[in-house]
């Protein structure tokens, strides 16, 4: 076997390794919660609601039965309505709990319906935002709002950009409450909270905001490459919870159930977060908060909590405080906006993963070659076009590498044959041919080493960007997030009946026009050299391509359009060089001698039965 088929064989061999391994076996880092100490609102339990900030460990929710649901359900009102959202708000418990995005439909079939982020209590899927004040010094749970209070319209009569609503409520205590809500023209809320002593005792209370979701996302893709669950940042620390991973939070006596608690001092936000969309607490910037992360077993309610510093009320006197929610969808530029806007690393909330190094300018050029040309699916060959031209002078000087190992493979064969079995001392003359002619067996491995994280790092930008969902390219790839439409059991659309679904056994058998395309192109990019005369080796490299071509026929098909396109710039950079270094590959005489040995190999295998 020699050295540069041998190098080019370890090469492929890791590049299938690493991607089996970093595709199938990696679990997302875990991060550790420094245990701290705690402000005085705590949590309960959760009931059927969300689990409302109380006065002592244990404390039990006010809210919590089948009958508060229905009164939820029927509950007056408040229509939402924005050029991007559309909802309402439920004066029972003042919750943001009904939201659609006007933009966005389920599927690329406008008659699909719009994107919904927020469902009510009842609806099977409930997903909110409550807001409230936790009880402390001279008051109990019925003083204070929670998530069945009986809001009362005091102002505006449908929240919009430009016209917000207020809520109040009376306490028997001789509070009074206030909550203004506003809403931007993409998708930020801002909340006011406000509360007046007009009784005759000191009393305290701490404002909190809680997102609440009842069981995981029916829509959740549950694959490791993507995070789907709590999302925080924490005074310029990021911290990730998967769903799967909650249930698995220890008790905390103090919250009344399975959580994770940090002290913001500064900056932070916490929320959840989806594929495409995400809901997200965000107090003021430069405020201390409890940070929550909670899941109640009992009731499958997944919760995340801002619960800002108690607040002392004198009698006559007033209180208030403002934090916002973000409810969207995860547009790149809108949350770069509005980290613009004061709301610290909020780009962070978006999945870049570990490569994020790679993920951010990848994207970053990306998104400016989609504004240039205005297709996602040219934007991506020109792309890659880009980062072949960036690794071009490496992938030079690899293929001057491969083309002279061509030159000196009869010498090679000669220094064989004079060292028989003497395997040192065939290295010992081989290492001083390399040296004498200048060439580096192992250049011609570095481009395909370090095409692998950019490979991983795309493949991360075409899965997790909110810019590639429903993108289209041309006739049938009108979602490049997706995998190839097309497929061979219709003959490419060919043939009166549908594709296989994306997923089952036929789709991954019968693949699509892309896949197969990206199978090709590994063939005659493999076909410019030789076929290697060991009967292994070459027995691994003709089933290379085709194993490659059905592992990757399920990704996404922007994925794959970039892989074709990688390969015809690599097939053409190479055969380019390897000319002008002297050498002529033989692209179509090598596939002839491949079909050649087969035949050979099949009558002597006919022979030996015989």
């Amino acid at each position: 076997m020699d050295d540069q088929n041998k190098n080019l064989l370890i090469a492929t061999g890791l590049s299938f390794v690493v991607i089996l391994i970093w595709f199938l076996l990696f679990p997302p880092p875990e991060d550790t919660a420094v245990e701290q100490p705690e402000p005085a609102a705590t949590a309960p339990v959760a009931g059927d609601t969300a689990a409302t900030p109380g006065t002592a460990p244990g404390a039990t929710a006010e809210t919590g039965t089948a009958p508060a649901q229905a009164q939820t359900a029927d509950a007056p009102r408040l229509p939402i309505d924005t050029a991007r959202l559309s909802g309402s708000i439920s004066l029972m418990g003042g919750r943001i709990d009904e939201l659609k995005l006007k933009d966005y439909t389920v599927t690329p079939d406008p008659s699909s319906g719009n994107v919904q982020v927020l469902e009510p209590v009842g609806s099977g899927h409930a997903y909110y935002a409550l807001y409230g004040w936790a009880p402390g010094a001279g008051l109990g749970l019925s003083d204070v709002p929670g998530a069945n209070t009986e809001w009362q319209v005091e102002s505006g009569e449908t929240l919009s950009a430009d016209s917000p609503v207020t809520l109040r409520w009376d306490s028997p205590a001789g509070l009074i409450f206030r909550r203004t809500l506003a809403v931007d023209e993409d998708f930020m809320f801002t909340v006011t909270q406000s509360v007046e002593n007009a009784g005759s005792g000191s009393v305290s209370a701490a404002p909190y905001g809680i997102l609440a979701r009842h069981g995981e996302p029916v829509d959740r893709k549950k694959f490791f490459v993507l995070h789907e669950g709590v999302v925080a940042m924490a005074d310029g620390k990021l911290n990730e919870i998967d769903y799967s991973d909650m249930p698995d939070l220890d008790m905390m006596q103090s919250e009344g159930a399975r959580a994770e608690v940090s002290q913001v001092a500064e900056n932070g936000w916490i929320g959840f977060t989806d594929h495409y969309w995400m809901t997200t607490l965000i107090p003021a910037p430069g405020s201390a908060f409890k940070q929550v992360a909670k899941y109640d077993d009992g009731r499958d309610i997944y919760q995340t909590e801002a619960v800002l510093p108690t607040m002392s009320l004198a009698p006559g006197d007033s209180q208030e405080v403002t934090t916002q929610l973000f409810a969207g969808a995860k547009e790149w530029e809108t949350i770069r906006e509005y980290e613009d806007q004061g709301v610290d690393r909020f780009i962070d909330s978006i999945d870049w993963g570990w490569f994020f190094f790679l993920t951010k300018p990848i994207f970053w050029l990306l998104h400016h070659l989609h504004q240039l040309i205005g297709n996602m699916g040219w934007s991506i060959i020109a792309l890659t076009l880009i980062l072949k031209a960036l690794l071009f002078p490496l992938a030079f000087k690899s293929y001057v590498s491969m083309a002279k190992m061509k030159e000196l493979q009869p010498e090679m064969e000669k220094l064989k044959e004079r060292a028989g079995d003497d395997r040192q001392k065939m290295q010992q003359e081989m290492m001083a041919l390399y040296k004498r002619e200048k060439v580096n067996p192992a250049s011609g491995c570095l481009p395909i080493l370090l095409q692998i994280p950019i490979f991983f790092s795309l493949y991360k930008v075409i899965f997790v960007a909110f810019e590639l969902r429903q993108a289209p390219w041309f006739g049938p790839f009108q979602d490049l997030s997706t995998p190839d439409p097309t497929s061979l059991f219709n003959l490419f659309g060919a043939l009166p009946w549908a594709a296989p679904e994306p997923g089952t056994t036929l789709a991954l058998v019968f693949i699509g026009i892309l896949p197969l395309l990206l199978g090709i192109s590994m063939y005659l990019q493999q076909k410019l050299n030789p076929a290697p005369t060991d009967a292994t080796q070459a027995m691994v490299f003709a089933w290379m391509p085709w194993v490659f071509m059905f592992m990757l026929g399920g990704f996404a098909s922007g994925l794959v359009l970039y892989w074709i396109t990688n390969n015809t710039i690599t097939f053409t950079q190479q055969y380019l060089i390897m000319r002008s270094q002297g050498y002529k590959p033989d692209v179509f005489g090598n596939i002839k001698s491949s079909f050649k040995r087969k035949a050979k190999q099949a009558d002597t295998a006919k022979s030996d039965k015989k």
